[in-house]
């Protein structure tokens, strides 16, 4: 890898509306010996049990990376310059057989990873943390997830069908690719079927913070409550862009009433720097519903916060 990592392309020479289609104009995979850090785009959304549009996710918040920029204030970092960032581009999966849509990428994930880089995958749904889970477990053993979402996405099966995007975390604990003295959802809310939603949660492993623990508690307790239970140990990311309210996040399939901020969000996610974040996903971005890239761009933050903390992490 080279001494110096190629970073985005400069604003000053090619403006933000035109030049590479890739995330923050990063380079393209195939235009660097070597990346640490590689940023995957999976157009997947057969999973979904409400509005379709996260199969065009991937490229809509590509889209709205454009106006990121290298330096990071609030960490004191600038991601791109610490080590080598590179866009992987899209994975083509089968959108009528979710299985096999599953082990194209396990199989593609596992591959990305082999030269230890980490994979930061742009969704799709949220079917996808399934084999993205596989693929790390496989290499760092059980992990604690750290999922940022509207739902627990712990049910069981929907008209019998085990692989959605309301099942990945079920049958992730299921498999044993899950910590379960270690694992948490952030910013749950909205109706269940039952209160037994949330016992079958905690037997899998999960605990619970609220979306409305930010307001009755603040973000402060809320990122002790997450460093505290995520300890040591590697932390695998999961963040469904419907943890936000539908105010900053109208894109999206399963939109809930009463949601964070993007500032709570960005705020909590830089709280990671320090812990041994293996990977992670930004998933259910729908960008036909969408309005003013409000959706994509909170998303295309999020990535460059994830991005800022593995940074970090490896400086």
């Amino acid at each position: 890898m080279p001494d110096t990592p190629i970073g985005p392309v400069d604003a000053s020479v090619v403006p933000r509306y035109c030049g590479p289609e890739t995330f923050a104009r990063l380079p393209r995979l195939d235009q660097v010996e070597q990346a640490a850090v590689k940023i995957l785009g999976i157009p997947f959304d057969t999973g979904v049990s409400y509005r379709p549009g996260a199969r065009f996710g991937p490229g809509h918040i590509r889209a709205s990376s454009k106006l990121l920029r290298p330096y990071n204030p609030a960490l004191d970092v600038s991601p791109f310059a610490v080590h080598q960032v590179a866009d992987a581009g899209d994975l083509p999966v089968n959108p009528f057989d979710i299985q096999q849509a599953l082990q194209t990428v396990d199989e593609h994930v596992t591959a990305l990873r082999s030269d230890g880089a980490k994979v930061l995958t742009l969704g799709g749904d949220h079917t996808l943390a399934l084999p993205l889970l596989r693929a790390v477990a496989r290499d760092v053993g059980p992990v604690a997830v750290l999922h940022f979402d509207a739902h627990l996405d712990t049910w069981d099966t929907y008209f019998g069908a085990p692989y959605t995007h309301g099942t990945p975390f079920r049958r992730a604990s299921e498999e044993g690719l899950i910590d379960l003295t270690r694992s948490m959802h952030i910013g749950t809310r909205g109706p269940l079927y039952s209160d037994k939603d949330l016992t079958d949660d905690a037997v899998l492993g999960f605990q619970v913070v609220r979306s409305d623990d930010y307001e009755n508690d603040g973000l402060q307790s809320v990122v002790e409550r997450m460093r505290r239970r995520l300890g040591d140990g590697p932390v695998y990311v999961s963040v469904d862009i419907d943890v936000l309210d539908p105010a900053h996040a109208p894109g999206t399939g399963t939109p809930e009433a009463g949601g964070m901020t993007s500032r709570e969000l960005l705020n909590t996610l830089r709280a990671l720097v320090g812990l041994d974040v293996v990977g992670a996903d930004i998933v259910e971005v729908a960008p036909p519903y969408d309005h003013a890239e409000l959706t994509g761009i909170a998303a295309a933050h999020v990535g460059y916060e994830l991005l800022s903390v593995l940074a970090l992490n490896a400086r």
